[in-house]
């Protein structure tokens, strides 16, 4: 999972991806551990395009995208957002929630 800038969302949104967006913050604990999760989901769907963002450095698209807590992935679908998950619950869940997406 690669950490993404501004740039590189906007150019993802602008050749209207299709794929997942991470929004976390460091210091959130529950972060940290869905963040692992993710990884290994990553790993079950390689084909699937992953970027993470720090919202602490994005807080105007927090606003934008409605995000009401961390952490959240947000599911973009030819570069509009579609979806928002916030609850992980467990790898295989995930696997379930992002194979029923795409």
């Amino acid at each position: 999972m690669n950490e993404w800038s501004r740039e590189d969302l906007e150019d993802f949104i602008k050749q209207q991806g299709s794929g997942l967006v991470y929004l976390y913050t460091p210091f959130c604990g529950t972060c940290q551990v869905a963040g692992k999760m993710l990884s290994v989901t990553e790993k079950v769907l390689p084909d699937i395009t992953v970027g993470k963002i720090n919202l602490n450095y994005m807080p105007e698209l927090a606003r934008k995208w409605e995000v009401e807590s961390v952490p959240c992935l947000v599911f973009l679908d030819k570069g509009d957002m579609a979806d928002k998950l916030y609850a992980f619950q467990s790898v295989p869940y995930l696997v379930q929630k992002i194979k029923s997406f795409f």
